[in-house]
């Protein structure tokens, strides 16, 4: 498992990383990665859509807006553009009702005083 988040950001604050039930995420791999990189455990309990929302509804937006009725060439075209759309677009650019019409980079520089 590789975080990117953790070597490129270094947060000062433990980094939740919210899943459902699913196998992988309960795998020996994916366990031993997220406990490598210090990363809280959060999984929603079995039926309940609403334990993780925020995150739940932002793969709902990633498919709408990037990855619906989408073929991707290569494993490679696929990563490049989700992280763009993730990076470059959604923490930077779109505004969020959930966090008063912010960007997620500006409303994480208001939190941190950066």
């Amino acid at each position: 498992m590789k975080a990117g988040y953790i070597w490129r950001r270094k947060p000062k604050q433990p980094v939740i990383i919210h899943s459902d039930q699913g196998s992988q995420f309960g795998s020996d791999d994916f366990v031993c990665g997220r406990r490598d990189n210090r990363l809280t455990p959060s999984m929603s309990r079995r039926g309940n859509c609403y334990d993780n929302a925020v995150v739940e509804s932002f793969f709902g937006s990633l498919k709408k807006e990037r990855i619906k009725r989408k073929i991707y060439p290569t494993r490679e075209e696929a990563k490049t553009e989700i992280f763009e759309y993730i990076e470059v677009f959604y923490n930077r650019t779109r505004r969020h009702r959930y966090l008063n019409q912010l960007r997620p980079m500006a409303f994480e520089q208001l939190q941190t005083g950066s």
